[in-house]
Order: structure tokens, then C-alpha cells, then sequence
């Protein structure tokens, strides 16, 4: 159905988010990537939650929460283009977020479930916006982008946090084991 986004779509910033991406309809991918989440953390611990791979790291849940405000940040601008928001849309700064949240201090179940809800809105709306809309631009963090790219980067970004995940943290020697 949708495919990849061109380069000119998008800020080079997200081009290995969406060159990682396997050339597949979007809302299949992104329900695909919900599965693999939930796979993947639903059976931790709380402590196994807490785990960081480095100093200065953030811990799993963290990863979890930071995935999840990414996405409702992407989806408000996917929003907000698709509906012809000519504005400029605020970037952020990922790292005041996760310090502002305090993901540590809530259950994994509740990080996930919210991840969760927030990639099934994300899905809900994809299905809803029309191939016109689909290219419509706008500019977000000072950067011209469509309506595609940003549903492109949503999945890439998330597969580039579950690789982190398991290549720095699941394989990590000190990773607490149940």
C-alpha cells in the first residue's frame, strides 16, 4: 500500500531511522513493532526495569517512556500536517523529557501499556488519512516533512530503540537475569 517516504520528504536526521525500515505497508509494520514490543518487555521485572547498561544511560523503563512521548510527539505532528497545520511544530529535548518524567518510579506494566495506547492511536489515525493527505507537507523542529515520512519515522525510530535494547542492554553481561 504506502510506501517509503523519498528523501526529500524528510530531515537527513531521521534517513537511518527510515533506511532501516523493510519496504512493508506501515500500519503492518507498526502493529507488527507493537507485538515485538510488548514480547519484549512483558515479562521483565521491576528491577530488570531499572537496569542501566552504562553510567549516565538511561534504564530500560526509561527507554520505554522516552519510546512512547516520541510517539505521541510524532503522532501530534502527523496530526496536525495532515490537517493542513500550516504553523511551525516545537521540536524537543528527549533527554529533559525522560529527567522531567521519572519513568523509574512507575510500573513496567503501565510503560508498556501506555506504549501501547499510544501505538494504537497512532495506527487508528494512519488508517484514517486518504492518499492525498498522505504527502500534504509541514514543518516540524524547523525542518520540512510529510505526513508519510513522519508515519516512517515513528517505526524507524522505535526499531533503532529496540535494537539498543537488545544489543546494549538484554546482552549485557551485567544484565540482572530472573
Amino acid at each position: 500500500m504506502r510506501s517509503k517516504p523519498d528523501t526529500n520528504e524528510y530531515n537527513s536526521y531521521y534517513e537511518k531511522y527510515i533506511k532501516a525500515l523493510p519496504e512493508q505497508d506501515i500500519v503492518n509494520l507498526l502493529e507488527e513493532q507493537a507485538e515485538e514490543t510488548r514480547q519484549l518487555v512483558q515479562n521483565l521485572t521491576e528491577q530488570q526495569g531499572l537496569f542501566r547498561y552504562g553510567p549516565h544511560k538511561w534504564s530500560i523503563k526509561e527507554v520505554i517512556g522516552h519510546m512512547t512521548d516520541t510517539e505521541r510527539i510524532m503522532g501530534f505532528r502527523l496530526l496536525s500536517i495532515a490537517r493542513g497545520d500550516k504553523g511551525m511544530l516545537p521540536g524537543f529535548d528527549e533527554n529533559a523529557y525522560v529527567e522531567q518524567t521519572h519513568f523509574d518510579r512507575q510500573p513496567l506494566s503501565e510503560l508498556l501499556q501506555q506504549a501501547q495506547n499510544a501505538r494504537q492511536s497512532t495506527i487508528l489515525l494512519i488508517k484514517s488519512i486518504d492518499e492525498e493527505t498522505w504527502t500534504r507537507r509541514g514543518n516540524a523542529n524547523g525542518s520540512d516533512v510529510t505526513v508519510r515520512a513522519i508515519a516512517y519515522i515513528i517505526a524507524g525510530h522505535e526499531k533503532h530503540h529496540l535494537g539498543i535494547l537488545k544489543e546494549r542492554y538484554f546482552s549485557s553481561e551485567d544484565f540482572p537475569r530472573q
